[in-house]
């Protein structure tokens, strides 16, 4: 039968998103139909319940993988997960780098160098269209997956495709990896996974400022504590307080 509506519901225990097709021909029970055919029915049999997908912190994500046999499955894109990824994971990206040579793509994949990726360290990305496929051919519908990126949307989209495969145990870490404390996941990489996202000139910023602050800090404690000194080097660099 087609669907004719679609309800969700947020339950807050656990962040739990639940969604149910409703299907045609049938009506929530309770609820009278057309005098003409003066009955009620319940579509208790006719609905059909599309999935649960937890939305769940780091220390419940980690307790999922530990004692309910959850399998992470990483759906960041490549240069993501070669920064710092979780031991033991299976990775499938939801997008992948655009090399596509049309003239339109080159212009934009220009443009996004020069800009996103220059200052973020963003690859030119597109969405991998054969990413439910490539989940299925690795795990069956029963799996348990907790599904991972880096600040939570794209696992959000990852699951709803998933749950729309048939896959009925998702999990999804709210806001992603950037939450994750260092050790919370035996990890694998040259960064923490909360850094994981961060590259580009962005982080050399990050470096300067925080050396130009050690250096202010450090300049103003030796002003406090060592006045007549600090005046003595001020007097010989010609400067005046």
């Amino acid at each position: 039968m087609a669907v004719v509506g679609l309800s969700t519901a947020f339950s807050p225990l656990g962040g739990s998103l639940i969604a149910v097709r409703i299907r045609q021909g049938c009506k929530p029970a309770g609820v009278s139909l057309s005098p003409s055919r003066r009955r009620r029915t319940s579509c208790a049999a006719a609905a059909a319940v599309r999935a649960e997908v937890s939305f769940v912190d780091a220390d419940e994500a980690k307790r999922l993988v530990a004692e309910e046999g959850y399998t992470v499955l990483d759906i960041r894109d490549r240069t993501q997960r070669e920064r710092a990824y979780i031991k033991p994971s299976t990775h499938v990206p939801l997008f992948i780098e655009n090399q596509d040579n049309d003239i339109g793509t080159i212009v934009k994949r220009q443009l996004h160098n020069n800009f996103a990726g220059l200052f973020f360290g963003l690859p030119f990305t597109k969405l991998n269209t054969d990413f439910a496929k490539a989940v299925k051919d690795k795990f069956s519908p029963e799996s348990k997956l907790l599904v991972v990126c880096q600040e939570g949307l794209r696992s959000a989209a990852a699951a709803d495709a998933l749950e729309r495969e048939g896959f009925q145990n998702i999990a999804c870490i709210t806001s992603g990896l950037q939450t994750v404390k260092p050790g919370t996941f035996e990890s694998v990489g040259k960064t923490e996974l909360q850094n994981a996202g961060k590259a580009g000139l962005v982080t050399i910023q990050g470096k300067i400022s925080v050396v130009l602050g050690t250096v202010l800090i450090s300049a103003y404690l030796f002003i406090t504590l060592f006045p007549d000194q600090a005046e003595k080097l001020f007097d010989l660099a010609g400067i005046s307080l």
